[in-house]
């Protein structure tokens, strides 16, 4: 039982308790709170914002992306930095109607950022500045949604929700399963954990994603946007909010969406993964431990990753150790032997149920949220790719405390975007 209960707790996680428990608690808080009387707080309108896309190589993809920023919005809002691309991005942008910036050589996505916003004034002509994925289109009512959240003065973040764009042309089973799999951590973080952590009173948010997120624009001179010696932009600039005590990051899991072209490729995905594992092990590296709510949640939660990698990366090998010794033990009698006290302290029964068990839960949490009950099929083999996962956080880890990065960037392979849909999740 006590081997059952230790591997529920690291495959589901204390994180995931505490947090969604927080979670529950606000739902309810905010059910049974009047609205407050006076006058309506001031919402930034969707002139006040200014749409900013950092792209390398992204001509199968920029224009749809583009298409989607501008239904929204004046398209003398979309503002394109071209950073360092081969191919015909830059055009394609301008003749979208974006204004582009066309660098060389490849700067890496956080100083092209920067570039873009120093270059345009950014941060001067909008009150609010939404980074942008190329392959990423904002669903029809993401400003709705996500701009009542700056309502709040002190909110100075909206962190974007992440969904999978979904993609008749991949045909590939494997290619299903891995953009399956990454809904279902998309599902994972997003309702159990981050939506616990942007309660008010605790702003513990880990990351607000690069990918489809907004800032305040007069906090941008704070953030060291362009930090040397990181591989990805997001988790710094969150980092950065926090540790400079800047104001509170907001998010709903219902507000701000968006949706995203993921790998359909193990290589790709692990690359992807590889890549955004890397970016922040080198950011808690380069801003080390604080004191406050934020850091000691991103104490416990490097804690409990670094335990269900370490479970993970063991869960197969061990539960095969586990049958074959229960073997040994049953041809053995009833004398005891070595294998019978393997086997009473990691029973196979318990050892098999208390990993796969939880995870399958998660599963059944994304195929009904998606509503999308393949996933119940699907999630059988999901524990691979977990332990993909582990692997890739642990060899993360080593490398980003042996080594630093340029920052250039080489983005995942494309695949064409058909039409720009009427997104609504």
């Amino acid at each position: 039982m006590t081997t059952f209960i230790i591997a529920v707790l690291l495959v589901i996680g204390v994180n995931t308790i505490l947090w969604s428990t927080v979670g529950a608690v606000r739902l309810l808080v905010g059910r049974f709170t009047p609205r407050p009387s006076g006058p309506a707080p001031r919402i930034p309108t969707r002139a006040d914002v200014a749409v900013i896309v950092a792209a390398h190589n992204e001509e199968l993809v920029i224009s749809k992306t583009i298409a989607s920023a501008s239904a929204m919005l004046p398209i003398e809002n979309v503002f394109v930095v071209s950073d360092g691309s081969t191919d015909d991005t830059s055009e394609i942008a301008t003749a979208a109607g974006a204004t582009v910036l066309d660098l060389r050589p490849n700067r890496g996505k956080a100083k092209a950022l920067s570039a873009l916003i120093e270059e345009f004034d950014l941060a001067s002509r909008f009150e609010i500045v939404l980074l942008l994925d190329a392959d990423t289109q904002l669903a029809e009512d993401y400003f709705d949604t996500g701009l009542p959240l700056f309502a709040d003065e002190s909110v100075v973040a909206v962190a974007g929700r992440a969904s999978t764009l979904p993609e008749a042309e991949v045909s590939s089973l494997t290619g299903r399963i891995v953009i399956a799999y990454r809904e279902r951590v998309y599902i994972a973080m997003q309702y159990l954990h981050k939506f616990g952590q942007a309660a008010s009173r605790v702003n513990a948010v880990t990351i607000v994603p690069g990918f489809a997120s907004m800032y305040r624009s007069r906090i941008l001179g704070d953030i060291d946007i362009e930090a040397t010696g990181l591989t990805i932009e997001d988790y710094n600039m969150t980092f950065e909010v926090h540790a400079k005590k800047l104001g509170r990051i907001a998010f709903h899991p219902l507000a701000a969406i968006a949706l995203t072209q993921d790998p359909n490729t193990l290589r790709d995905y692990t690359k992807q993964v590889g890549r955004w594992n890397l970016g922040f092990w080198q950011t808690v590296r380069r801003h080390g431990p604080h004191r406050g709510a934020f850091w000691a949640a991103l104490g416990l939660f490097i804690a409990e990753l670094l335990a269900s990698s370490v479970l993970m990366l063991v869960f197969f090998p061990l539960l095969a150790t586990s049958i074959v010794v229960a073997v040994i033990d049953a041809n053995d009698g009833d004398a005891p032997t070595a294998a019978a006290a393997f086997v009473a302290v990691l029973p196979p029964l318990a050892v098999a149920l208390g990993v796969l068990l939880p995870d399958y839960v998660l599963t059944v949490i994304a195929a009904i949220v998606t509503r999308r009950p393949l996933y119940l099929v699907w999630g059988a083999v999901f524990p691979l790719l977990r332990t993909v996962d582990a692997f890739l956080c642990l060899r993360a880890l080593t490398r980003a405390f042996n080594n630093s990065a340029t920052g250039t960037w080489k983005s995942p392979e494309r695949r064409a975007v058909q039409a720009v849909q009427p997104l609504r999740t």
